[in-house]
């Protein structure tokens, strides 16, 4: 792959790209141009306000500046597949509406070499009264296409949408999975030199989105030019060959996948700025509470008989940084410090993880560890860490504590804490099921199997 980027710029100090290495299908043509576009949206405290300044009534009108994007600049080069991410507000979606006309903006210059196809809010050229077949030669007009090269693309849309004899009846008819399923297939089938996509692989049923999945990497080895964004964060690290990260209207990060996630996860927790990151990072070692570094479950459930708590807890990755987002394959650890109330014998450490649904996929105890805990006494402060690789297939997990034993003969609970928080596993390559099994797969032809016999 290409060499991109070597370095990742901090804050605001935005460093520009000067040299692009083409590799493979990659070129050195640029297909869109982004230079220091900034959208300032005028926020006014009175609708009056706003109608005023229209008429240009009055002098004194107040209002406040909002920067959606403030001097940005990017390229993105023929054949290669870039990613936005950021976090809700930073601009990726204004960006992408910039870049297909949707908006305007407000200062900068931007240049598209090659016919656009965008995935941004499906189906909104639809007309509701229209029946599906009508919608597709609405939306392939209003494309720029003729009567004849939509004639040409319609079987392949009717497949890929599959919603049968529902295509001859008015799109308001249609269930929501329906509509965006020929939505979808009207704009991903009409083979543009660029594809625009913001989120919208996630729509309808799991098999569809394979299907859209599948079409997505066709794209690729095509030698297309994609532009992503997604909150998916295993699906910008396998597609994507270089990822821009914005926050606040502002580019503060762009290179490889791996290098870019990792600054997002700082960013997550607002440890971007080196200094507070290390600052946080030594809350490991010192009496700051870890768990503050964390995003916590507000309605968090617990309960026990007080004879112990949870008094602060959190997860952290392989670099030492506290964070809710793992990168698959790599070695985390969850940390808790438990506080006892009273005399305890032999406590028992309890770690979960659950997946969104509730369902409990694994979890460990001291007592399956064959661990021994002690006699805690009213006072004493216990330090448990947890540490394993991440074999969990990327998605959200949820974790929960526990504090159990056996008092006078009974089990009990000391404290528990539910779904406590979350963390979300970062994955370039998903296996079938809830883990993998890291298999080592060798394939061989019959003339190498006899050469490795010898």
């Amino acid at each position: 792959m290409a060499d991109f980027l070597d370095a990742i710029t901090q804050s605001n100090n935005v460093s520009e790209h000067t040299d692009h290495v083409s590799s493979g299908s990659i070129s050195n043509e640029i297909a869109i141009g982004v230079s220091h576009i900034t959208k300032v949206y005028k926020l006014y405290d009175r609708n009056r306000d706003r109608l005023k300044e229209a008429l240009h009534i009055g002098r004194n009108i107040h209002c406040r500046e909002h920067y959606a994007l403030d001097d940005v600049s990017f390229d993105v080069y023929k054949g290669e597949t870039v990613g936005i991410i950021g976090t809700n507000g930073s601009g990726k979606s204004t960006i992408l509406k910039i870049i297909t006309g949707v908006l305007s903006q407000t200062a900068g210059e931007l240049n598209i070499s090659g016919r656009i196809s965008a995935l941004l809010e499906l189906g909104a050229g639809f007309n509701m009264e229209f029946t599906g077949i009508e919608n597709i030669y609405l939306n392939g007009t209003m494309l720029g296409f003729s009567e004849k090269e939509i004639d040409e693309r319609l079987e392949s849309i009717l497949e890929f949408a599959d919603i049968g004899d529902f295509v001859y009846q008015k799109v308001k008819t249609y269930s929501s999975g329906m509509f965006v399923r020929l939505a979808f297939a009207v704009a991903i089938n009409i083979d543009p030199e660029i594809l625009i996509v913001d989120e919208a692989l996630s729509v309808g049923d799991v098999f569809f989105q394979n299907k859209c999945y599948r079409k997505f990497e066709d794209f690729k080895k095509q030698g297309k030019t994609i532009l992503f964004v997604s909150h998916d964060l295993g699906s910008i690290s396998k597609y994507c060959d270089r990822v821009i990260l914005l926050e606040k209207g502002h580019k503060i990060g762009e290179g490889e996948p791996k290098e870019i996630i990792d600054m997002y996860k700082k960013v997550l927790v607002g440890q971007l700025d080196s200094t507070v990151d290390t600052e946080k990072s030594q809350k490991l070692h010192t009496g700051a509470m870890w768990k503050d570094s964390m995003q916590l479950n507000p309605n968090v459930d617990g309960y026990g008989n007080g004879l112990a708590e949870f008094e602060d807890y959190c997860a952290y990755d392989n670099s030492g940084t506290i964070t809710n987002t793992i990168i698959k394959g790599d070695e985390f650890t969850v940390k808790v410090k438990v506080r006892f109330f009273g005399d305890v014998s032999d406590p028992i450490f309890a770690l979960s993880f659950k997946n969104m649904q509730g369902t409990e996929i694994t979890g460990t105890n001291t007592m399956f560890e064959k661990i021994t805990t002690g006699t805690p006494k009213a006072g004493d402060v216990y330090t448990v860490t947890f540490t394993q690789n991440m074999s969990l297939q990327g998605g959200e997990y949820l974790v929960s504590l526990g504090c159990v034993g056996y008092r006078n003969g009974n089990f009990t609970v000391y404290h528990r804490l539910y779904d406590v928080f979350n963390l979300t596993v970062i994955s370039s390559k998903n296996t079938t099921g809830f883990y993998d099994m890291n298999s080592i797969v060798i394939v061989r032809s019959k003339e190498q199997e006899n050469d490795v016999q010898k």
